[in-house]
């Protein structure tokens, strides 16, 4: 019996680590651009993906049939949006020093444009993940994708500038 259950837990680490091997560095990039950091500087993006990995080792033997990578990413999604709340007491506050490409968005556009845009989700299956309104998810994606390809102008230039006095 002891052999047994050694034997199982040997081929469950090796499918685990088959599985990050193919799926870690997707997994991590989404990460990072939830918490719109930097590539070569993510803290939070790696923490989020250590949690997200050790949650989905630990189902790894109920998983019958489910998607692993699917179920890694639900669980990525879900305590970014959880940490987000806490963190910023909603999912609309922007962080307050960000480097990466999704900087200028709010946690929620860069958590819907990210699993629409990035991971290809539908979006019944977003707005079911994040329990909102199939439309919401539309219009959110929409404006998100609408502030990254136009960004905000500078200010405008002066016409004319200052006039000098006459003589």
């Amino acid at each position: 019996m002891r052999e047994r259950h050694a034997f199982q837990d040997a081929r469950r680490a090796r499918e685990f680590e088959a599985f990050v091997a193919g799926a870690g560095g997707r997994l991590l990039h989404a990460a990072t651009l939830l918490t719109a950091e930097r590539p070569d500087d993510n803290p939070r993006a790696r923490r989020l993906l250590t949690l997200a990995l050790a949650h989905t080792y630990a189902c790894w033997h109920r998983m019958r049939g489910e998607d692993p990578y699917d179920h890694a990413r639900r669980h990525l999604a879900t305590r970014f949006a959880r940490g987000s709340w806490h963190r910023y007491g909603g999912l609309v506050r922007p962080r307050p020093h960000p480097a990466g490409p999704l900087a200028r968005l709010t946690p929620q556009e860069r958590l819907i444009l990210v699993l629409r845009l990035y991971e290809g989700v539908a979006e019944e299956q977003a707005a079911a993940l994040l329990g909102l309104s199939t439309d919401r998810v539309r219009v959110i994606c929409d404006r998100a994708t609408t502030a990254l390809l136009r960004p905000p102008r500078g200010p405008a230039p002066a016409v004319g500038g200052p006039k000098a006095a006459p003589s």
